[in-house]
């Protein structure tokens, strides 16, 4: 927040405002006419911005940004939702800068007042502490992550007496993913069950004395999960004296990627902004494809009727990402949704190829053709970076990571293991935790089961025995003797809670106790070592201990790479990543692997109409992050081993519904010659002699 001593009256300065004379004097000159509109839309309606893949989105906003502070907006007055920190920073680093080279210092310094911006569960918990006592919660709360939260729904679940059941009954992750759904989606727990998890609808009744059981253990703790911060901001907005406060103090909302909210994040904007006077949402239908984390569609399709006055809808088609025909195909597939706002994407780039559309044996012949037009494009001059392969789902380019692997094509992959998913970096930020909120029971008993000697049962006495009277105190536990570190973790206790350890030197002095107990817990300690040690660098970033912690579970990097670049890696690499991942990337080159049914559309998730047209848009995705080539891969047939029913066998697959016969007149229709029609080639498939099974009949 800008200090008001620093700043004058916002009204005051802004009349000071100089546009240099060696700047145009209009600050939107480069935006085209629909991107223009949006940004001077006025406040008395809310507005929509249906923004199209490659329109820029950012750059709109930002210039909307900018504008309302040149025209005497305060940016303390101004409230920007992203879906992550970096989303924005950058929101912010463009308004900075379009201020500055626009208008005189004074507006530069309001635009560095924009202190308001952030992602919507990041606001929310600024939000609850701030009106903690007025809505019966303790501002000290700690945040938990998905695993931490998981780990509470277990301890909770085996207290219930539900980890000894007769029946198989549903393990923590699956318990927490319901909890999540029905929070998200505000739907009922029966439909929740009857929809997304049929196995389980016997369950009912234990599942609601679970979950009321887990709310009070979280309240007992103090702590909150990823859900609760926008559940409790929903609830806190019910309080008209609140809302109107936060009404009044927001007079300009604006929100990025609103085709991603959820119900409960659409229903905080309209007690935000009841009249929407003020308010402005961006998005794009046809790139809603998050409906697994509760998104839904139908905010945004809802958006324009949500008010008394009817939303402003200002659409934006221009492309400045792919060539024409890419756009051309993309548009012939999304135009066969079943609802969708009405848009054409178009582009100046009138050259260019067709997506391929290549019909290919199978697996292994589509790994062989990736990898060589791959290089191919290399050598013509496309960096491999510039390059990616898109799949629905993380193991469908499993050949694929073994033919780059034989050919020695280095490569990232977008997926897996996340950087706070790391068991030490956990155990590092659970004692940090536990110094912060000494009633967090997960992270007080993960720290306690670190030191050498003390098992479950101990690690629940001295917690008990540790926290007292509000806190954490060494001298109250009985130091078990099979633990031969007590005293080294009784002092850094003692140090932690030491008033005059200033941030991040707390931090310091737990990596240096915790590191001994890494390298003897660890394998490949180094590397783990490395990671605490970027984790301590950007620590100091931060101006307390609170908000790391709180920033750096709501919005994780993926790996430590995300902090500094990674000496090992090669200086240039294929991309490899989910569509769900790929989401507001580009690249020159894109391949996009099965684009059969099976795939593209999943067939978990062919079971409603809804499912199916999430599943149509999550391929409109993949094919606009491509610039100049685009290639649909079709595999005749998969390899399926081990199946129970029939055995190994050979699945052939139909291509994707989602190009018909249609609009094959968009794509360039072609086949790639399969293994066993090239003079040569080692015959795939199943082989003619299956020395694997010999092998394993030898001891049966």
């Amino acid at each position: 927040m800008c200090d008001d001593r620093n700043v004058r009256n916002h009204g005051a300065f802004m009349n000071d405002l100089q546009i240099p004379a060696s700047v145009d004097p209009d600050p939107l000159a480069r935006l085209n006419a629909q991107q223009r509109a949006a940004a001077l839309h006025g406040n008395d309606a809310p507005l929509l911005v249906i923004a199209g893949a490659g329109s820029g989105k950012t750059n709109t906003l930002a210039h909307r940004v900018a504008h309302l502070i040149l025209s005497g907006a305060d940016p303390r007055e101004i409230l920007l939702l992203t879906f992550s920190r970096r989303a924005a920073q950058e929101m912010v680093r463009r308004v900075e800068g379009l201020v500055a080279a626009l208008a005189a210092r004074p507006a530069a310094r309001a635009a560095a007042g924009l202190a308001w911006a952030g992602t919507f569960h990041a606001i929310g918990a600024r939000l609850l502490r701030e009106f903690a006592e007025s809505i019966g919660i303790n501002p000290a709360f700690t945040i938990h992550d998905r695993e931490d939260s998981a780990d509470l729904m277990n301890l909770v679940r085996h207290d219930a007496g539900l980890s000894a059941t007769e029946k198989r009954f549903p393990l923590k992750g699956t318990c927490l993913a319901i909890y999540s759904r029905a929070i998200n989606t505000s739907e009922p727990l029966e439909s929740i069950l009857a929809g997304a998890f049929p196995w389980c609808q016997e369950w009912h009744d234990e599942l609601r004395e679970l979950f009321a059981a887990y709310v009070d253990a979280k309240q007992s703790q103090n702590v909150l999960d990823y859900d609760d911060l926008l559940l409790y901001w929903s609830e806190m907005m019910r309080d008209a004296t609140i809302a109107g406060e936060l009404d009044a103090r927001f007079r300009n909302v604006l929100v990025d990627e609103y085709q991603d909210t959820n119900r409960l994040q659409a229903a905080i904007l309209l007690a935000l902004k009841p009249s929407g006077r003020g308010l402005t949402v961006v998005g794009d239908d046809a790139q809603s494809i998050y409906a697994f984390r509760g998104a839904t569609v139908r905010n945004i399709l809802g958006f324009p009727t949500s008010f008394e006055s009817p939303a402003h809808i200002v659409t934006l088609e221009q492309n400045y990402r792919s060539s024409q025909p890419i756009l051309d195909a993309a548009n012939a597939v999304i135009e066969l949704a079943a609802e969708r706002f009405t848009k054409n994407l178009f582009s100046q780039r009138l050259a260019g190829t067709r997506p391929i559309l290549l019909s290919i044996a199978d697996e292994v012949t589509q790994a062989r053709y990736v990898v060589d037009q791959v290089l191919a494009r290399r050598e013509a001059g496309v960096t491999l970076r510039s390059q990616a392969v898109l799949f629905r789902t993380s193991h469908h380019s499993m050949p694929l990571e073994l033919e780059l692997a034989r050919r020695n094509v280095p490569f990232v992959k977008y997926g897996g293991l996340k950087f706070l998913e790391s068991a030490h970096v956990k155990d590092l930020l659970a004692c940090l935790r536990w110094v912060e909120n000494p009633r967090d029971r997960v992270a007080g008993l993960r720290v306690l089961l670190l030191l050498p000697g003390v098992g479950p049962k101990t690690a629940n006495r001295l917690y008990e025995q540790l926290v007292t009277a509000g806190g954490l105190d060494p001298g109250a536990a009985a130091v078990p003797r099979e633990s031969s570190t007590w005293s080294e973790f009784a002092a850094l206790i003692d140090s932690l809670n030491e008033p005059t350890i200033r941030w991040p030197a707390d931090l310091a002095l737990v990596r240096n106790w915790y590191e001994p107990l890494l390298l003897q817990r660890y394998e490949a300690a180094p590397a783990r070592v490395a990671d605490l040690r970027a984790l301590e660098n950007i620590a100091a970033t931060y101006p307390s201990r609170e908000r790391f912690l709180t920033e750096l579970t709501l919005d994780p990097p993926g790996a430590s790479s995300d902090f500094a670049d990674d000496p090992l890696r090669d200086e240039d690499y294929l991309i490899l990543s989910t569509i769900h991942s790929a989401k507001g990337q580009e690249w020159n080159t894109v391949y996009v692997l099965n684009a059969v049914d099976g795939c593209i559309p999943s067939d978990l998730s062919t079971g409603t109409a809804a499912e199916i047209e999430e599943e149509r848009r999550l391929l409109y995705v993949a094919m606009t992050r491509a610039k100049d080539r685009l290639d649909l891969l079709v595999p005749q047939r998969f390899y399926t081993s081990q199946q129970s029913a029939s055995g190994d066998r050979h699945v052939y697959a139909n291509r994707t519904r989602f190009i018909p016969r249609s609009i094959e007149s968009f794509f360039e229709c072609a086949a790639w010659p399969s293994e066993e029609d090239m003079p040569g080639a080692r015959k795939t498939g199943r082989p003619s002699i299956d020395v694997a099974a010999s092998m394993r009949a030898r001891w049966r």
